[in-house]
């Protein structure tokens, strides 16, 4: 294959990468919006929709190791192509999150929902926002945009930890609760590991452009509170 070639193929290679991104991205924000409304049927499409992101992930990972394996790239195009089988494996993950949380709220049925949703849906948006931006730095190859993002995981945090103490309460207050309150945090656990996932993928893109492995993260954290904590 011709060097201007393999480059269009590269270029195509991470298009469809930025491709699976989007949709995994839809995917986050529909989930929560479904539970937030209540619609079962968006949920079950969601469900369904993610055989196709877990096809397209193993697609790209054959053409990725295809490319490997025919054309021996440079060190700079090896480390990109090493990066994108990182990357869809992390969308492929936060997909997994997205028809969990659809689940969810197949599984609480018809029964209302304790309390309107509010920072679940926040939580849904930045993590969702830090993946768009994320994707953008791996096309951009902007390593400063790939340090600057994982910092932004504490507000994510933040959020997930206002939740935990606002079912905590309800459970206290009423144990017949104990079911749909744990469920919810199970949403709130899902969105909070995606925003985990969004940082691997900034590693990665800075080791595309540097060749260096780092872990992207805003310094140490304090221990987050869990849904195992909960007795």
């Amino acid at each position: 294959m011709p060097r201007a070639v393999f480059e269009q193929e590269l270029q195509r290679l991470q298009d469809e990468v930025l491709v699976l991104g989007s949709m995994v991205e839809q995917a986050i924000i529909e989930s929560v919006e479904s539970l937030k409304q209540r619609d079962r049927k968006k949920s079950r499409q969601l469900i369904a929709q993610d055989d196709t992101l877990n096809k397209k992930r193993y697609a790209l990972e054959a053409e990725a190791l295809t490319l490997i394996a025919t054309q021996q790239p440079m060190a700079s195009d090896l480390r990109t192509i090493a990066a994108v089988l990182s990357i869809v494996s992390e969308l492929e993950r936060i997909g997994d999150y997205a028809k969990g949380i659809a689940k969810i709220n197949l599984m609480i049925g018809d029964e209302p929902l304790l309390k309107p949703l509010i920072d679940v849906p926040r939580m849904a948006e930045k993590a969702s926002d830090m993946l768009h931006r994320a994707l953008k730095a791996f096309a951009q190859q902007d390593v400063d945009l790939a340090k600057a993002i994982p910092l932004e995981d504490d507000e994510v945090d933040d959020l997930y930890n206002q939740v935990y103490r606002e079912l905590l309460i309800f459970i206290m207050s009423d144990p017949r609760t104990i079911d749909q309150a744990t469920s919810l945090l199970w949403v709130a656990h899902n969105l909070e590991r995606a925003a985990d996932r969004v940082a691997n993928i900034c590693e990665r893109v800075i080791f595309t452009v540097t060749g260096e492995l780092v872990e992207a993260a805003g310094g140490e954290k304090e221990e987050k509170m869990s849904i195992e904590d909960i007795a």
